[in-house]
């Protein structure tokens, strides 16, 4: 049996100890806003937190995981009021959005360990692809967030198209990263 926590909650699976951490988010926790996009650790669609570091879930097994901290885009924040959830709303970030949870997740990670990011530092940890090509979008939402999380920039962000968070199928907690 593997245990840790994710989003929160301690769980336990009962899965051969090899098995991917993004098919038992998916499959064993429906979890399902972490994103199947090319199960080689390329693409970053898959990307969640792992004791407050990103991680692309597809590449690493929930064995290894034993008493570690993930983090999914479902508990970034529960009214998607995280710094870069806003930024990527004010800045029109998604196109066809199906790179945007692994993307805003890499983002989230970037800002906890560096508030003030360079291009270069932007360049170094968002690796993940965007298919849409919206990078300079992407890039001005992270800048924003930034500067919001700091209190130099207000975001205008408009609510959040789509469900209702209080809608959702699973309703997890808001978590801070853990230090």
């Amino acid at each position: 049996m593997t245990r840790f926590t994710v989003n929160g909650q301690p769980i336990h699976y009962a899965m051969d100890p090899e098995t991917p951490l993004l098919w038992a988010l998916r499959d064993a926790s429906n979890l399902t806003g972490t994103k199947y996009g090319c199960g080689a650790g390329l693409c970053g669609a898959c990307t969640v937190h792992v004791d407050g570091r990103a991680v692309r879930s597809c590449q690493v097994a929930i064995g290894a995981l034993e008493g570690s901290f993930v983090i999914t885009i479902e508990a970034l924040s529960r009214d998607r009021g995280h710094p870069v959830q806003q930024a990527w709303i004010a800045e029109a970030v998604p196109q066809c959005g199906y790179c945007q949870s692994g993307m805003i997740m890499a983002a989230a990670a970037l800002l906890a360990q560096n508030a003030n990011p360079s291009d270069a530092d932007i360049d170094a940890a968002i690796t993940n692809i965007c298919r849409c090509g919206t990078y300079p979008r992407i890039r001005r939402a992270i800048r924003s967030a930034a500067g919001a999380a700091t209190g130099r920039t207000l975001l205008d962000a408009g609510p959040a198209p789509g469900i209702d968070p209080a809608d959702a199928a699973r309703a997890v907690p808001a978590l801070s990263p853990p230090r």
